[in-house]
Order: structure tokens, then C-alpha cells, then sequence
């Protein structure tokens, strides 16, 4: 069988499958599969995956709710950020240039995690909160960590495998172009 599935054989999310008949054996193709903790779609549109995330991190949220009134604010600040903002982190380059939608249930559980560290209210401006969290939104979280990885591939910190694959416009082209001036890469 070709995806994943919890041990029961459920999972929190509906799963669409297929019969696919290979050499006179039935096989069950499922519309996702799961590699690195990363839940890829057929359609690559990370539908599953920000469900998988969300899911996870409003879990998450639901059990450190208790806790919270009894924690100081240094350590609810770290316990949050270990439980929710590095599932938001995790592989959240391959989230570049997602739909708006999906952008905003990250946002959601994002503002979700960060109002019990401050004791906001949901009515509360969340920018400010954020701005006093030293959190960046979503999105712009996707953008830092893809722009950390081009600079160090162009720096040479970057591992082979990455910085083979970016390089800069005027060292990919054997005569000189216009756009070689610019800090534009080839990747």
C-alpha cells in the first residue's frame, strides 16, 4: 500500500482512494503520501499537509492549555515555541507560494498559540503580540528561511546538493547579459 496510515487503519482526515489492478492483485492507491513527516498531495496543492499541521498544532494547544496559568512567561514562550512554532517551521519552504486559504489556517494556529503565552484575549490585535514575541508571520517566515538558504548556497555554507543548483545569473551564462548585474540567481 502506497501512503500512510495510523496503525488502526484511521486517520483524521477523509482519504480518497482508488483500486489499481497490478499483474491480477488488487492495490489501494491513496490521493497522498508521507515522506519526512511532509504530507504531499497528488494534486501538490499541501491541502493535507496544512490540515496535518493544523490538526497537530491545535492538539497541541489543547493540551498545554492547563498548564499554562502555572508556567512563567520565559518558560510558556519556550514550551509553545517547541511544541507549535517549530511544527509550523518544519519544511515550511515547501509552503512557498501556497494558496491564501491555506496560508490563513497557518496563520490561525499560529495567533492560537501565541495569545495564551501573552494572556490576549481573541479580540486582541494579534500583530502586536506577535511583534512582542519576536515572531515573524507565516508567510513571511516562508520567505526568511528560503532567503537564508540562497545566501548560503551563494556563501558556499550551503551543503553540495543545494548550492550546485543556485547559482548566480552572471556565472550561468557564457556571455554578458544586462540582468548580470543584478543579484538575480539560476536555480
Amino acid at each position: 500500500m502506497v501512503g500512510h496510515q495510523t496503525a488502526a487503519g484511521q486517520d483524521h482526515h477523509q482519504k480518497h482512494s482508488a483500486a489499481v489492478h497490478c499483474r491480477n492483485s488488487g492495490q489501494q492507491r491513496l490521493d497522498y503520501a508521507r515522506n519526512l513527516g511532509v504530507n504531499i498531495d497528488s494534486q501538490l496543492s499541501m491541502d493535507v499537509h496544512v490540515a496535518a499541521v493544523c490538526y497537530s498544532g491545535y492538539y497541541q494547544l489543547r493540551q498545554l492549555r492547563p498548564l499554562m496559568q502555572s508556567l512563567s512567561t520565559a518558560v510558556a514562550k519556550t514550551v509553545v515555541h517547541a511544541f507549535i512554532a517549530s511544527r509550523l517551521d518544519y519544511c515550511n519552504a515547501l509552503l512557498y507560494g501556497v494558496s491564501d486559504r491555506l496560508m490563513c489556517r497557518l496563520h490561525s494556529v499560529q495567533n492560537a498559540a501565541a495569545r495564551p503565552v501573552t494572556g490576549a484575549r481573541r479580540c486582541n490585535h494579534i500583530t502586536p503580540i506577535l511583534r512582542q514575541l519576536h515572531r515573524l508571520p507565516v508567510r513571511q517566515r516562508i520567505l526568511f528561511k528560503i532567503a537564508v538558504l540562497v545566501f548560503q548556497c551563494l556563501a558556499g555554507q550551503a551543503p553540495s546538493y543545494l548550492s550546485d543548483d543556485c547559482q548566480p545569473v552572471s556565472d550561468s551564462r557564457p556571455r554578458r547579459l544586462r540582468s548580470s548585474d543584478s543579484l538575480s540567481c539560476v536555480v
